[in-house]
């Protein structure tokens, strides 16, 4: 089943688009990490990935792994 997020002029410069476009590889990252590219709070980053998670977001899978040093790292899985 395909997704498809539509895209208006406010949600492509959102700190949701951001994530989106970031975690779109499917590459583990922590929150500091996605904090540091595309700004804000790990708070509002951490937001926006549950956000990806809902279905009137594209109902992304969003995965967490705890890392050796005790911090999360998440990924979002890639869809065809």
């Amino acid at each position: 089943m395909l997704t498809y997020v539509i895209m208006t002029e406010d949600w492509l410069t959102s700190q949701l688009a951001k994530v989106y476009r970031l975690m779109r590889d499917g590459r583990w990252r922590t929150l500091g990490d996605i904090r540091g590219i595309v700004g804000g709070s790990e708070a509002g980053v951490s937001a926006r990935l549950r956000d990806l998670r809902k279905k009137r977001f594209g109902g992304f899978t969003v995965e967490r792994q705890r890392c050796p040093d005790g911090l999360w790292e998440y990924r979002m899985e890639k869809k065809l």
